[in-house]
């Protein structure tokens, strides 16, 4: 049996997170709910819900999106059937349609798509199907929420008489309207209406020239209303007739309501079922919102958490663009108790919160934003100790109250608990509450519980290494800065930086030197060689993280180098297909030529088609049978390499061709010529030396001969050496 203590849930904002979660309801019931959300009972349950929230929470990431579930709640109405004599009114029985329209479609539709979502399905599959209360209400209500006229014998007949002596009102009216007009009596306005009744707009002064009913006047007393004596027969008649009809409207409604009130058990369920798929996808949409998954459910005791995000501060950092910093941790047999050690402000707390308040989340059916390939295992208890619990109505000291907890822990705890404990022995004597510290971890520890603490004291480290069952753990801290990495590294204890912080903080070197003699030496050599190793392990995680993103680069660059390799290898077999096909041409095409020209010297005609047969038959032989189709395959084939290699053949001479005229369009710049320099001309391949220089004319000395030559023409061969 599974009970976490409330206490636990408010240390771990666990209500903070329900109150997130309930935002996402689309009803008030379901809010309410959520609001009450607590860690199951039963590990059946549990799965249950955890699976029926991942299904839903798939349903957004597939194209069979679950129909919506929203309705208007029926409470009054179900209070109201069960109080026998009483009936509901039009609206009310429109809600029971619509609710009971609503769970079917989902019933249905979970039923249709069971392979999809099997636990939605199991759960739905106890809710009735029924159209029966649906049709009986359709039967007698319209879509505008009106009771039809044949709902009744008697109310058709009613409303026949009344449309009759509405017309003769409105006949009776019209005539006395005309009449009075034509005699002036009546103001410019001539009608109005007073209590939902026409009425003749009479001048004051001729009210008493008109018999019938004054119904009232205007403000100023010039306007007397009054309803002509012709018409009030009929209305007292269509009063009468109205008053019958509202009777027969509630005998209707009643007998509607009696016709329902043995559904009342089904209407329930139909309300219960769909208040719970509000609470699964207000679940499943903070689940996405948090990008948090269902991890796998393990009867071993291990858990393991990797990547895990605190929800309620990754919402706050992503609203203000800020990172936020996840952690892994592994609890499990061989490592059953954690003690986090470290300066303050470097996350430990956080760390700790983190992995109870995801555990509790877990246990009342909520998803958890963890890596996929996280473990958890089930608590039947959660204990928890965070922050200053100092109690004025108590009058208890934030110590006296750590010993109570203390002491509530040691009734409770056994090998199926989590304990959480922050700042653990604090509140004390150092040297005294450290002591007690130790021997209550040590009892944690004899009783196999899961756990994980913070501290600061150097004997609850120590007491780490010495246990085989009991781990280390530190933040990282940048070496050189001092500043938070907000990364969990396991297997260490962390320094507190104590010295380290107060010198960053400006605190006079000579005071700290003066702090550091007051203590005994070797407390400060073991902070000190923590300290370093701490320094080393953080340059361990970088380099670790330099190595994979160099690891991860070489694979990705080997993959595509054999993507490219396949792809060539690919193009030589295809390219060697085809030149093995035109070498054979190529040795077919000279024999026929050997022929021909043999037939041309001999004409003999005979040896000629011997020779082309012999010729054909021998090149048949090589030839495997294939069938027309295939022999289109290949011809195909063939026909794709051919032209794909006359297209790497012409881009391959397109770019020559456009580097050529590069060449030729942007010229090198010419050299200064001097005498005595070896030149050419221009596509020449003579070489001679200069003699004389004039303007822009050069004689060039050959050796047998000279030439005067425009320098634009010469091309540098060789600088005279001087």
């Amino acid at each position: 049996m599974i009970n976490i203590h409330d206490k636990t849930l408010q240390d771990l904002e666990f209500y903070t997170v329900l109150q997130q979660v309930s935002e996402y309801c689309v009803t008030a019931l379901g809010k309410n709910e959520v609001l009450n959300i607590s860690p199951y009972k039963l590990k059946e349950a549990l799965v249950t819900e955890l699976n029926c929230t991942n299904e839903f929470l798939s349903s957004y990431y597939n194209d069979n999106r679950i129909p919506n579930h929203g309705f208007e709640p029926i409470t009054k109405e179900l209070k109201l059937l069960k109080i026998e004599n009483t009936y509901l009114e039009v609206f009310s029985l429109k809600k029971i349609v619509s609710i009971s329209l609503t769970t079917n479609e989902i019933v249905n539709y979970l039923k249709k798509f069971e392979e999809y979502y099997p636990s939605l399905n199991s759960y739905a599959s106890n809710i009735q199907v029924t159209k029966t209360i649906i049709e009986k209400i359709d039967a007698n209500i319209d879509r505008f929420g009106d009771i039809k006229n044949d709902a009744s014998v008697l109310l058709k007949e009613l409303r026949k008489s009344i449309n009759a002596i509405k017309g003769k009102i409105n006949q009776s009216f019209a005539t006395a309207l005309n009449t009075y007009h034509n005699l002036d009596y009546l103001d410019d306005i001539r009608e109005s209406v007073v209590d939902n009744k026409r009425v003749l707009a009479v001048k004051a002064m001729y009210r008493r020239k008109i018999k019938g009913a004054i119904m009232g006047g205007s403000k100023t007393g010039s306007i007397v209303y009054i309803e002509p004596e012709a018409t009030l027969q009929h209305s007292r008649e269509l009063n009468n007739l109205e008053y019958e009809e509202q009777e027969e409207i509630i005998r209707i409604l009643k007998e509607l309501t009696n016709f329902i009130r043995p559904f009342l058990s089904l209407l329930e369920s139909y309300q219960t079922f769909l208040t719970n798929i509000d609470v699964i996808a207000a679940k499943a949409k903070y689940a996405q919102s948090i990008n948090a998954i269902l991890p796998e459910i393990t009867e071993e005791r291990n858990l393991y958490f990797r990547d895990a995000f605190h929800p309620l501060l990754y919402l706050t950092n992503l609203e203000a663009g800020k990172e936020t910093f996840p952690q892994t941790i592994a609890l499990q047999q061989n490592t059953r108790i954690i003690v986090i050690s470290g300066p303050n402000a470097g996350g430990k707390s956080i760390t700790l919160k983190t992995i109870g308040l995801l555990q509790v989340m877990l246990q009342s059916g909520l998803l958890i934003p963890v890596h996929e390939r996280s473990k958890a295992c089930l608590f039947d208890r959660i204990l928890s100790d965070i922050g200053d619990n100092q109690s004025i109505e108590n009058h208890l000291s934030t110590y006296s109250y750590r010993l109570k907890q203390m002491n509530y822990f040691l009734k409770k705890c056994n090998n199926k608990t989590l304990f959480l404990i922050d700042e653990f022995g604090t509140g004390s004597d150092p040297e005294l509450g450290g002591a007690l510290a130790e021997t209550f971890l040590e009892v944690f520890y004899e009783r196999e519980a899961f756990g994980i603490i913070t501290t600061h004291y150097s004997n609850l480290k120590l007491l780490a290494n010495e246990l085989p069952f009991m781990q280390n753990a530190n933040m990282l801290f940048d070496e050189r800065t001092l500043e938070p990495m907000f990364k969990l590294a396991l297997g260490q204890a962390g320094s507190s930086f104590t010295f380290e912080v107060a010198q960053k903080n400006g605190i006079p070197y000579s005071l700290i030197n003066k702090s550091k003699k007051k203590i005994e030496r070797s407390k400060v050599r073991f902070d000190a060689t923590i300290s370093k190793l701490q320094k080393e392990r953080s340059k361990l995680e970088k380099t670790e993280r330099s190595l994979k993103v160099n690891e991860q680069k070489k694979l990705e660059e080997a993959d595509k180098l054999e993507e490219i390799n396949a792809k060539i290898q690919l193009k030589l077999e295809s390219y060697q297909e085809l030149y093995d096909s035109n070498q054979r041409l190529i040795y077919l095409g000279n024999k026929i030529n050997n022929i021909s020209e043999k037939y041309f010297e001999n004409k003999h005609k005979k040896e000629l088609i011997a020779e082309f047969l012999k010729i054909v038959e021998v090149e048949n032989s090589k030839r495997k049978k294939v069938s027309i189709k295939q022999k289109k395959v290949i011809k195909a084939n063939q026909q794709q390499t051919k032209q794909e290699v006359e297209k790497k053949v012409a881009v391959i001479r397109k770019k020559k061709k456009a580097a050529k005229k590069k060449a030729i369009e942007t010229p090198k710049p010419k050299p200064i010529l001097k005498i005595g320099d070896r030149v050419r001309m221009e596509d020449g391949r003579a070489i001679g030396s200069i003699d004389k220089l004039e303007k822009n004319k050069a004689i060039v000395n050959y050796g047998m001969f000279t030439t005067n030559v425009s320098v634009d023409l010469l091309e540098l061969v060789e600088t005279l050496k001087k």
